[in-house]
């Protein structure tokens, strides 16, 4: 009957230590941890902590959307844990077991959770919509270098290799491989 904790942050940049210490204080006494988008099913720390949970284990997380995404996806899998005898205990809501009052609280929960997740991407797209508008619109992030930086670039490989044009304007060899391709592809 152990206490299996799980930590999940969605970029490299955030910090997964105010989990980890939250689910320590709770009790977890194995945690897995990973910083992996929630928007994706195939979470390898996630599915070594399924494949290890047994009768009698709980699965502890802090809060909802560390667990699922979706209120389907969610619901699913905690109705699957909860058959295999597996209690999910998120810290923010309660346990979760096989009782009609859990099973109502984890349905609602999870709608919402569903519902705040559609409402980011609804958002979003409103501001893609709006930002489209504006001519100079371009998305993705900001070009490195410009196209007179590329364009000499492009002049010096007619001369010497991508290693030494690299050293020369100081533009990655990726890049500069890149910049190739797509000049070359444009000719045909």
């Amino acid at each position: 009957m152990t206490v299996y904790g799980y930590a999940r942050v969605s970029t490299i940049g955030q910090d997964l230590e105010a989990q980890i210490q939250d689910l320590k204080k709770n009790g977890a006494e194995i945690i897995y941890k990973e910083k992996f988008t929630g928007t994706k099913t195939d979470r390898p720390q996630f599915n070594e902590l399924l494949s290890v949970l047994k009768e009698g284990d709980t699965l502890m997380v802090t809060k909802l959307d560390r667990f699922a995404r979706s209120a389907s996806q969610g619901s699913e899998l905690v109705k699957d844990l909860i058959a295999k005898g597996v209690r999910v205990h998120i810290l923010n809501i309660g346990l979760l077991d096989n009782t009609p009052a859990s099973k109502l609280i984890k349905n609602i929960f999870f709608a919402f959770a569903e519902f705040e997740r559609d409402m980011i991407v609804e958002r979003t797209q409103e501001g893609k919509a709006i930002a489209k508008q504006n001519p100079s619109y371009r998305e993705g992030r900001k070009p490195t270098y410009t196209k007179a930086q590329l364009d000499h670039a492009m002049k010096l490989k007619e001369t010497h290799s991508f290693s030494q044009v690299e050293e020369i304007t100081g533009i990655s060899m990726s890049t500069l491989k890149r910049e190739a391709r797509k000049r070359k592809a444009k000719e045909i």
